[in-house]
């Protein structure tokens, strides 16, 4: 699991691997991301990646397996992870525009608080994935497992979730709007409460 240090400056923040300061006090951040950038690139695997508060575009992050990383409060915009593998990975009240996700293998991850928009997830392994609280809009996530996944609190709007398993799916207080589930097994998603 990513390595926890204070960022220099005492803000309170988490420093960035390889830094001694938070993406808020990094005198060009532009500069931390193209280094993280090209780190991730240079590498197969990926662990313990400390990158908070960076703001990715047009990143291409395809193939790359990340175990154990920090992508908090992060902005991804136009950014592909098609064909990745990640576990216990943190993206929590990050920004995603127009990323693409087909065809990955991604457990044990958390988008919580995210804004999500215009993305897709189709084809994919999406276990055990907490996207409570997320806001969701004009998503495809068709074609794809999401086995006991949770999405409380949710709003979801102009999404389809086709030919998914939603299997223990936790939908509980998600706000829908034009999503649809066709050929789901949504009887098995949870839906209210006393469904639990």
């Amino acid at each position: 699991m990513f390595t926890i240090i204070p960022c220099a400056a005492g803000c309170g923040r988490t420093a960035i691997t390889g830094s001694q300061i938070c993406a808020v006090h990094a005198a060009n951040p532009e500069t931390e991301v193209v280094r993280m950038v090209d780190y991730i690139q240079k590498q197969k695997t990926v662990t313990d990646l400390n990158a908070p508060g960076l703001h990715f575009k047009n990143a291409d992050f395809s193939g790359r397996r990340f175990y154990g990383c920090n992508f908090k409060g992060s902005s991804f915009s136009g950014c592909l992870f098609t064909g990745t593998q990640m576990r216990m990975v943190f993206f929590d009240f990050s920004d995603f525009l127009d990323c693409d996700f087909t065809k990955s293998d991604l457990q044990f991850l958390s988008f919580a608080g995210s804004r999500i928009h215009n993305c897709t997830f189709e084809g994919s392994e999406l276990v055990h994935i907490n996207y409570s609280g997320t806001h969701t809009a004009h998503c495809t996530f068709n074609n794809s497992n999401l086995y006991n996944s949770r999405f409380i609190n949710a709003s979801i709007e102009s999404s389809d979730f086709i030919n998914c398993n939603t299997k223990r799916v936790n939908f509980i207080k998600a706000r829908q709007e034009k999503v649809t589930f066709k050929a789901s097994n949504t009887a098995e998603a949870i839906f209210e409460p006393d469904a639990y």
